[in-house]
């Protein structure tokens, strides 16, 4: 009979298979990271926020991602669902239909996929 094997943080630590903490930050950095988030999901809100009313269209998002970082990483999936008339169903068809993984980002579609996209979608 053997004896049941206790696991400890410092166990798992000296093995090798602890989880990589992030970096010590001073309390300016910080506060400027979260300054930053607090920017970029404001940011990100507007801009769904503009799909939701239809005064931003795909394409035109698609243009702005091109330009501006923050919007650039918003998910494919989030944008989408945020059109109107378009749900989650049916975004994710599009998604599965034009060969787009779930967690592309903008940034990260290439010029067919953002040409089909576009032409699915009717802007």
């Amino acid at each position: 009979m053997t004896t049941p094997r206790v696991v400890t943080a410092g166990s798992i630590a000296q093995e090798g298979r602890a989880g990589v903490l992030p970096p010590a930050m001073s309390p300016e950095q910080r506060k400027a990271a979260l300054e930053k988030a607090a920017l970029v999901r404001t940011v990100r809100a507007a801009v769904k926020e503009e799909l939701r009313s239809g005064t931003l269209s795909f394409g035109a998002l698609l243009e702005r991602a091109d330009k501006d970082e923050i919007v650039s990483r918003i998910k494919v999936l989030s944008a989408l669902e945020s059109l109107p008339r378009i749900g989650k169903v049916r975004a994710r068809r599009l998604l599965v239909t034009h060969r787009v993984a779930e967690s592309r980002r903008l940034s990260g579609l290439g010029p067919n996929q953002r040409a089909a996209l576009e032409q699915a979608i009717g802007d």
